[in-house]
């Protein structure tokens, strides 16, 4: 997370195309980035790969529209929730996307990277996280939320207040 931080956006592209291209050479038929921020750059990857990648961005909305989804909050990083690389693809099923406010952002970043990324899963962030949630379906009518940060479902385990938790992750 440190090069999105630095915004070095051409570091993170290598990176990724480098472990691309390993397991090309090892024989594989495709690939996949297993986590949410680097779709900020999975265009561009794509392009440049010597195999299919798989994005779990499009998986997930796949999914919410499986599930006759409309109305949807996003939760991640800072990095995730700023961009748009999911509201982009959420476009191609219309369905809308509504992030937290920007203190709750800050918030759940900073759990994020100081609690959950760390393997420490407190019942008071938890607490919090189900409030924002909670908040989001009052006033801002979400039939569903992204886990859009594959360690969120370590903390958010189970679906809630009747509605889907989609783990992007799964």
């Amino acid at each position: 997370l440190n090069m999105f931080a630095d915004k070095n956006l051409d570091g993170v592209i290598q990176m990724l195309s480098d472990g691309i291209s390993a397991l090309y050479k090892a024989g594989a038929d495709f690939a996949f980035i297993s986590s949410n921020t680097p779709h900020i750059v999975f265009e561009q990857v794509q392009k440049i790969s010597p195999i299919p990648l798989i994005s779990i961005v499009e998986a997930t909305r796949k999914a919410a529209e499986n599930m006759g989804l409309k109305r949807l909050g996003l939760m991640g990083t800072l990095f995730t929730m700023q961009s748009h690389f999911y509201q982009d693809e959420f476009d191609k099923s219309n369905i809308s996307l509504v992030v937290p406010n920007e203190q709750e952002k800050e918030y759940i970043h900073q759990k994020l990277m100081a609690e959950i990324e760390q393997g420490i899963f407190l019942d008071s962030t938890r607490e919090k996280l189900l409030n924002i949630i909670k908040r989001m379906i009052a006033e801002d009518s979400v039939e569903g939320i992204i886990l859009g940060c594959t360690e969120l479902p370590l903390i958010l385990t189970k679906d809630e207040f009747g509605i889907p938790f989609l783990n992007t992750t799964k």
